[in-house]
């Protein structure tokens, strides 16, 4: 069997056979992976036949004389066309504010650069095509800000953390909105939130943020419906589905209890939905303004929720890849027969929707009405569940047979399978890039910005087969230009800045190409350090954001008390020459980071208090335009949101914060690490003015 054939096949479906890991070093990835890879794309691979047919029909989809439906193009900047028209043909091109060019293609056969920013809809030789145009660069912090040179700051925050009377067991919009207003009062710029994409509504055992069933719609637990309803309604909802001792007793916990807590505020809701069709109420014109918004895409996901809610009635089991034939095409007429059947069922799925989508607008509105200039940042996740909403909508567009994940990393030595489905780049391509263009607009929608998981995945993406393990992959190349200038056109219409989490295996020229456009990376303190050499103050960058930990590390009294170390211990995730290796380092790296303070502030920091607290004013005398404190350093709290590697051993994504929401950052740690961040960092812009 030919392997040069079969890496022929593998460069064409666009797998990266050779590739260099997070130590430089090159890496080559085997036949046997190669073929079940490109079983996963789609390409049969396993005999020399099939190699040569595989290879065969990629070669003349790309030799199509027809143009993709839709193409990208810079601001100012001429189109090639010659691939799929001659020289001086004439063409119009319809511009979104209603004005129509006539003009010829170039010699060179391009598209000159007439066109403003925006959709531009191109008719040329009898074919229609969309001509995405683009702005040089995403909506910056300066712009947001009015400052040319902005040092701003803002928190980040897991929604679910929060804490109000009435909440039912978890953070919700109402908590948030709250929250907001605090955090704008005392000068925050922004807050950045964990993902509220949609989960699986009948599968509350499944509540990692990270692994959502759709990043096109919300997670309705997260809705406040008192806050869209009034009080009165939910108080009337609860007295009648008799939740009341269960929802104090939810509250009470000091860990999330999801499946109980959610099963609890879904019949809630269903009570307030039967309350609300069955009355005139006010909002019932909103409420179908919102379904109408939402059109196809909206009531997919609506359909198919309920049909996981019927799954067992209809026979069909709960993962769609295994319903009979009918009911895995959402535009079939078995589906369109059961949404007939059902459609209140239908309309309460999208009433939660309605409600988490008010709840965050209100939240986003508090934000920027108590001062922030950019507010919510969005955090955008790099996948779905193959088995969710999203991939049974969109399935031409997401691939569902492939798992994406890092291959072994400095942030995982193991490397990581996420267990979610990414984009397909030729199904992109094939339709005009809509499952991604929607997925921008639904995430910008709500907030001033978005942070994008993974950012490395809008060039490559690290995917793996179906029940292989986490090294048993290979990079898929995505059309990053195409995806960037969308990006940046999308980041223009909403007006909300973009930020790209880079960490772990960044390919070359990568933190180059986001720079130029815009795209704050992001540098976590923990990491910038060269063996237990912290970077100084002077030397962090100024085109990325710095912050002192991510949701997937330690916080910073975790890291001083050696807690992660603590844990892999328990866990037994590592033997005892390794513990002693992490300790000895570690110790290392806190004399390094006191070392460090002192040699910018003159003064020892003796404490873990004392260091946290200087840490915090190291971040806001940095470059960077923007530092996010994470508010577990702001309250410094040992215990990390996230134990990667982790699923039922440790308590991921479940912890709650002490206090009520609106006078959490009273807290003496908080509101002392927030008066130093704010005045470090008036000090770094006066500075850098």
């Amino acid at each position: 069997m030919s392997n040069e054939q079969l890496e022929m096949l593998a460069a064409e479906a666009g797998l990266s056979v050779d590739w260099k890991d997070a130590n430089a070093k090159p890496q080559r990835v085997s036949p046997e992976v190669l073929r079940k890879v490109l079983a996963g794309l789609g390409h049969s691979a396993d005999t020399d036949e099939q190699i040569a047919a595989s290879l065969k029909q990629l070669q003349d989809q790309s030799l199509s004389t027809t143009p993709p439906p839709l193409l990208t193009v810079d601001h100012g900047s001429n189109l090639d066309l010659s691939a799929w028209f001659k020289p001086k043909t004439p063409f119009v091109l319809e511009l979104e504010d209603g004005s129509r060019l006539d003009a010829k293609l170039t010699a060179k056969a391009e598209l000159p650069a007439l066109a403003t920013v925006g959709y531009q809809q191109l008719a040329i030789d009898g074919q229609h095509l969309t001509i995405a145009v683009a702005p040089k660069t995403a909506y910056t912090l300066g712009s947001a800000t009015g400052v040319s040179v902005p040092r701003t700051w803002g928190l980040t925050l897991q929604l679910y953390y929060l804490r109000r009377e009435g909440d039912g067991g978890f953070g919700d919009t109402q908590a948030l909105e709250t929250f907001a207003r605090a955090a704008g009062e005392r000068g925050a710029e922004a807050i950045a939130i964990s993902p509220v994409h949609a989960m699986f509504s009948n599968d509350s055992e499944r509540f990692s943020p990270y692994s959502p069933s759709s990043r096109l719609f919300l997670n309705a637990l997260y809705a406040a419906p008192g806050a869209i309803l009034g009080e009165r309604a939910v108080h009337m909802a609860i007295d009648e589905t008799g939740l009341a001792d269960e929802l104090t007793r939810l509250e009470a916990l000091p860990l999330i209890d999801w499946p109980a807590a959610a099963a609890a505020k879904w019949k809630l809701y269903r009570a307030l939905y039967a309350a609300f069709v069955a009355s005139s109420h006010p909002l019932h014109e909103d409420f179908n303004s919102f379904r109408h918004a939402g059109g196809q895409a909206l009531e997919n996901h609506c359909r198919f929720e309920a049909l996981r809610d019927e799954s067992e009635t209809l026979g069909i089991g709960g993962n769609w890849h295994e319903w009979p034939e009918p009911f895995k095409d959402p535009r079939s007429q078995v589906i369109d027969e059961f949404a007939a059947a059902h459609g209140k069922q239908i309309g309460f799925h999208a009433f939660a929707q309605w409600l988490v989508a008010r709840g965050l607008e209100r939240a986003q509105t508090a934000a920027r009405g108590s001062g922030m200039s950019i507010g919510l940042i969005g955090d955008l996740a790099v996948g779905a569940d193959g088995a969710g909403s999203q991939a049974w909508s969109r399935q031409d567009e997401l691939l569902s047979a492939l798992t994406v994940g890092a291959p072994p990393d400095i942030l995982n030595r193991s490397g990581q399978s996420w267990g979610i489905s990414a984009f397909s780049p030729t199904g992109l391509k094939r339709n005009g890039f809509r499952a991604f263009i929607e997925m921008l607009r639904a995430n910008f929608a709500h907030a001033g910005g978005l942070r994008i998981d993974h950012v490395m995945g809008l060039q490559r993406l690290w995917v793996v087969p179906l029940g292989s393990p986490a090294n048993e992959g290979a990079y898929l190349n995505f059309p990053l230009d195409d995806m960037l200038r969308l990006l940046c056109l999308e980041s223009w219409r909403h007006k909300a800045v973009v930020l790209g989490e880079d960490l772990g295996t960044v390919p070359e020229g990568l933190h180059e190409k986001l720079s130029t456009r815009g795209i704050l990376g992001m540098r976590v303190l923990l990491f910038e350090q060269d063996n237990a050499q912290f970077k100084p103050i002077i030397k962090w960058s100024d085109d990325a954001l710095a912050t002192t930990s991510t949701h997937d590390l330690p916080t910073l009294s975790g890291w001083l008390s050696e807690l992660d170390i603590d844990w892999n211990k328990t866990l037994g995730h590592i033997d005892a020459d390794t513990e002693r290796q992490w300790r000895e380092g570690r110790e290392r790296e806190r004399r390094g980071l006191r070392a460090a303070l002192r040699q910018s502030y003159g003064e020892d920091a003796i404490s873990d208090s004392d260091v946290i607290d200087g840490s915090v004013r190291y971040l806001g005398h940095t470059r960077a335009p923007l530092v996010l404190l994470p508010i577990e350093d702001a309250l410094g709290i040992e215990e990390q949101a996230n134990f990667p590697g982790t699923i039922d051993s440790h308590p991921n994504w479940r912890r709650r914060l002490s206090g009520d929401c609106a006078r959490l950052l009273d807290n003496a740690n908080a509101a002392r690490r927030l008066e130093i961040l704010a005045a470090a960092r008036q000090q770094a812009a006066e500075r850098d003015q």
